[in-house]
């Protein structure tokens, strides 16, 4: 299966290829992946990551929020070649990796990793990512003043996506906010996944 899923990737396949090699190893060995995980890198953790790619717009500046081992950031980097992203994560350990994993893979001139919390970072993107970090109500705080206008914040949630929206509503009708719940298709599987896409109000809404 690895190479009808690589094959999602057109020219970046090898790349992704040899990433996954690096998270199966080194990201294993350094604590940023489970033991468990090996065996589901493609579809939990690679694929599921680049199904977001229909909520960011072409040529786009994104920031992935919590990186960790680049998850989405680097996923989505190699799946969308007209992308530049920025890995922001605050522990040093981790910061080396994805220098490491960015310098291997050959994507220096367009992903950046940048080491800080989302809260102190001062940097302004169209598109800020999100996966697995935090509960949406305490995401959101965190990661709308890296909006540039017109911006978007993608988080993947999962299952959990309709729930967490619910429970952040109060929040996002304070801080003048609007939700909502973007079923996505997992590409190369029969899967779904979801995410929660949040905007300013007043902000252009993308075609469904």
């Amino acid at each position: 299966m690895t190479e009808e899923f690589a094959g999602q990737f057109g020219p970046a396949s090898e790349a992704i290829k040899q990433y996954v090699d690096i998270l199966a190893s080194r990201g294993g060995e350094w604590g940023l992946l489970g033991p468990r995980e090996g065996d589901r890198l493609w579809d939990r953790h690679i694929l599921n990551s680049v199904a977001l790619s229909p909520l960011v717009p072409e040529g786009a500046t994104v920031v992935d929020v919590g990186s960790g081992a680049g998850l989405p950031g680097i996923a989505l980097a190699l799946y969308r070649p007209d992308l530049r992203v920025t890995l922001l994560e605050s522990l040093l350990r981790r910061t080396e990796f994805l220098e490491l994993a960015v310098a291997e893979l050959g994507l220096a001139e367009r992903v950046e990793v940048a080491r800080g919390r989302a809260e102190e970072h001062r940097v302004r993107y169209q598109v800020v990512t999100a996966r697995a970090v935090a509960p949406l109500e305490r995401l959101v705080g965190w990661c709308t003043p890296l909006l540039s206008p017109g911006g978007v914040l993608v988080a993947l949630k999962g299952a959990s996506a309709s729930a967490e929206l619910a429970a952040a509503a109060g929040s996002l009708r304070r801080d003048r906010l609007t939700g909502v719940v973007r079923e996505l298709p997992v590409p190369g599987t029969p899967d779904v996944t979801w995410a929660v896409e949040i905007r300013r109000q007043g902000d252009s809404q993308p075609v469904s």
